[in-house]
């Protein structure tokens, strides 16, 4: 697979996790816990970062989720999860970070929508909150949303596209204010102090097409870190798909150092889906390796029966449940494909392309399962015990391929 030329940015370091540079693409996600909840939300932190979530942010909205952050990290660190913690500001940052500099030490970054960072006094407050982040040493990100824009820079922009004798239509208004709105934000904090080094943009939008366009924009016309993201994405497949469809472009172009998808959870839901999903998108680009992939066919009338479904399952359950301890012991297992096909159109070939394969037998085919190592045959398996017979076999690859085990 030919790898893909990043877009070349300045490196932003939170706390040992580094965005841009020649740093991989780093997976976050964002607790939907009330912060003031410190064991709840100390839980979800933990669920995400064991799913692979690289960063955590949490919301900071008042007094009482303020000063329950440097608790929250705090216990974070002295249970072995020493997670940067990400605070997200809107309206009363810049009061909540003067009133509580703990917290505002306690982060790894700070979140800043410039769109929502009060009314009449924007700049003012926005400057403030940079001021902290001057004060304690804390990175950036200038995150615009095209629901919370910045009006009057978009009536400013909107004026004078008015005045043009060929204007531009308003979706291409909207996303140069939504461009303006973060580069602009970006050169005003460094005119009070943060770094260059220390900036992180996103421009989220929640249409596929604008995503892309808009990051496209803002990847031209600057060197700082970009956070991609498809704001409101939604639930389910729904969000997956569209997420995956607005960040793959821009990924494959090389645009985009940290991700985050945003999809809505079923009420009670696992919100560790989103730091899955990320991860797969990242992996199924060939960007990043998190876990061997397992490749099955989607079955057909030659595969009535439900046993290569309920095998690829299992085998799928089984990666997951060892990857955690593989990663230790047997480094580069990541990048590891298995196959499990269901009939003799396709499988055999497949499992030869893959690292480890087997071709089950499908319907009114002889009972009979040829495995396959590193595009050789190696063994057949038949009988009732096929499935442990493979995991024996598949844990006997990755010994041998990956390293000497611990």
């Amino acid at each position: 697979m030919i790898p893909v030329e990043r877009r070349k940015t300045a490196a932003v370091n939170i706390d040992g996790v580094v965005i841009g540079g020649t740093a991989p693409v780093v997976v976050q996600s964002m607790t939907n816990t009330d912060t003031a909840d410190v064991n709840g939300t100390i839980t979800q932190i933990r669920q995400l970062v064991d799913a692979g979530s690289e960063l955590v942010r949490v919301t900071v909205n008042n007094d009482s989720a303020a000063r329950a952050v440097p608790e929250i990290v705090s216990q974070l660190r002295e249970s072995g999860y020493p997670i940067p913690i990400v605070g997200d500001f809107h309206y009363n940052g810049h009061l909540l970070l003067k009133k509580f500099p703990e917290t505002a030490n306690a982060l790894s970054k700070l979140r800043i929508n410039p769109g929502n960072v009060g009314t009449k006094h924007r700049d003012k407050n926005f400057t403030q909150i940079i001021e902290v982040a001057v004060e304690h040493d804390k990175p950036v990100r200038i995150g615009v949303n095209w629901g919370s824009l910045d009006q009057r820079l978009l009536t400013e922009l909107m004026d004078e596209n008015a005045g043009r004798q060929t204007p531009k239509n308003g979706r291409e208004v909207v996303l140069e204010a939504m461009v303006q709105s973060g580069l602009r934000s970006a050169d005003l904090a460094e005119q009070n102090g943060l770094r260059h080094d220390q900036i992180v943009i996103s421009t989220k939008v929640s249409s596929v097409r604008d995503l892309v366009s808009v990051y496209r924009m803002l990847a031209a016309r600057c060197d700082y870190p970009l956070h991609l993201g498809l704001t409101e994405a939604g639930l389910g497949v729904k969000g997956i798909v569209a997420t995956t469809a607005g960040l793959s472009p821009l990924l494959l172009d090389g645009i985009g150092d940290t991700i985050r998808v945003s999809l809505t959870p079923k009420p009670g839901g696992d919100r560790a889906e989103e730091v899955r999903v990320a991860q797969q998108v990242l992996q199924s680009l060939g960007i990043r390796h998190f876990e061997p992939q397992v490749i099955s066919c989607p079955g057909c009338g030659r595969t009535t029966s439900t046993f290569f479904q309920e095998m690829a399952e299992e085998i799928t359950g089984y990666i997951q449940k060892m990857i955690p301890q593989w990663r230790i012991s047997y480094p580069g297992v990541e990048e590891m494909d298995v196959a499990v096909m269901g009939c003799v159109v396709n499988g055999p070939g497949e499992s030869k392309h893959a690292n480890i394969g087997i071709s089950l037998p499908g319907t009114f085919e002889e009972p009979k399962a040829p495995v396959y190592i590193d595009g050789e045959h190696s063994i057949t398996l038949k009988g009732e015990g096929l499935v442990e017979e493979f995991k024996e076999i598949l844990f006997d690859y990755v010994k041998e391929t990956y390293g000497t085990g611990v």
